[in-house]
């Protein structure tokens, strides 16, 4: 008898978990507060070049991206040779797996963080080890360079909580670590800090970046990769021809092109968080300081002290009046607490009456 599809894949791949992103809901009356969209438009001239790029969609799109490689380059002070585009940042993240990970090298990561992470090791059969933060969200240095891995990811600022880490510890850390580092900065651009600097002290430091968050294209799916041109020489060696397509290399470009709109969208961004994170402390919910386009906090009610149970419960109560926002249940740290995208003030403040009214009546 022939054999399934499922007999002839490779072993470990039935037995495979896909990633599982946050809920996409049809409809227009939802407030969506779970996936950490931009919720304001991008930069008009992107739509511009989009439009005049639909003229040529019977061409296939550069190859290597090269204009928006080169723009990038500029726009972080490096050569060409040191940047890579992909289709998101996690086309970038699937090339990294791809290159270093395998049955006889593993993943390195901290815990929680980018939930991806652990899905790519696992479609090439590569183990994965963690390293689990604290309640301080201190940067475990000493035992993440004890890791036996050939590739550390770490999410800064990190995801689901929004902590960022200090230039120090970075640098302690890939000091320590003898393998190469992935600082992922999906959200880099809503904190203070950013590892790019440090390209030039470690060259097996490579730092992810993306155009989904602040410069609001995610729906194009354009990311990018920075690092030295030793180790973009071999991610290129595996990446897709023609990753990413014309509209996207187009709408990216535009988008770079004006800060003076990131600056302005970032602002608005960052005030909303802060005034959202001041609400919630003051109805007594812990919360973490964030320095990304979301907030992490842990509800209470009454005499009831944060819990999964009571996490989980405001979940379903915010669900049911078509309000989005992200539950974690798998990691002890995250269990009692949910990640809030940071929409418009409008937006923050119906949440805010739909807490008041949990808290009170729910």
């Amino acid at each position: 008898m022939n054999k399934t599809p499922t007999e002839l894949a490779r072993p470990h791949v039935p037995a495979l978990h896909p990633y599982v992103p946050g809920t996409q809901p049809t409809g227009g009356d939802w407030i969506k507060l779970n996936t950490n969209e931009l919720p304001y438009p991008p930069s008009p001239r992107v739509a511009e070049a989009v439009a005049a790029e639909c003229q040529r969609l019977a061409l296939y799109p550069n190859p290597t991206s090269a204009p928006l490689r080169a723009a990038i380059a500029r726009h972080h002070g490096l050569t060409t040779d040191q940047v890579i585009v992909g289709n998101g940042s996690d086309d970038i993240l699937n090339l990294l797996v791809r290159t270093f990970v395998g049955t006889s090298s593993a993943l390195g990561q901290s815990y929680p963080s980018y939930s991806l992470y652990p899905v790519l090791a696992a479609i090439d059969n590569g183990e994965v080890v963690s390293v689990p933060f604290d309640d301080s969200m201190a940067l475990p240095v000493e035992a993440l360079a004890q890791l036996q891995a050939s590739i550390l990811f770490l999410t800064a600022p990190n995801a689901p909580t929004g902590v960022a880490f200090s230039l120090e510890e970075l640098r302690a850390l890939l000091t320590a670590f003898n393998g190469v580092v992935v600082v992922d900065e999906a959200y880099v651009d809503f904190a203070e800090e950013t590892a790019v600097d440090l390209l030039a002290e470690f060259s097996h430091l490579v730092i992810t970046r993306t155009f989904s968050k602040s410069y609001g294209l995610a729906g194009l799916r354009v990311g990018y990769g920075l690092a030295s041109g030793e180790i973009i020489g071999l991610l290129d060696r595996v990446r897709d021809s023609y990753n990413v397509n014309r509209l996207s290399q187009a709408g990216a470009l535009a988008a770079l092109a004006d800060q003076d709109h990131l600056r302005i969208t970032v602002a608005k961004v960052k005030a909303t968080r802060a005034r959202f994170s001041q609400a919630l402390a003051e109805r007594g919910w812990f919360v973490y300081p964030s320095q990304t386009n979301f907030v992490f906090t842990r509800p209470s009610k009454g005499n009831q002290v944060p819990s999964p149970a009571l996490a989980e419960d405001l979940f379903a109560f915010l669900k049911e009046r078509h309000i989005l926002v992200r539950y974690f249940g798998s990691c002890p740290l995250t269990a009692n607490g949910l990640r809030i995208s940071v929409g418009t003030d409008f937006q923050m403040d119906a949440l805010l009456e739909a807490l008041d009214l949990w808290r009170t009546n729910g």
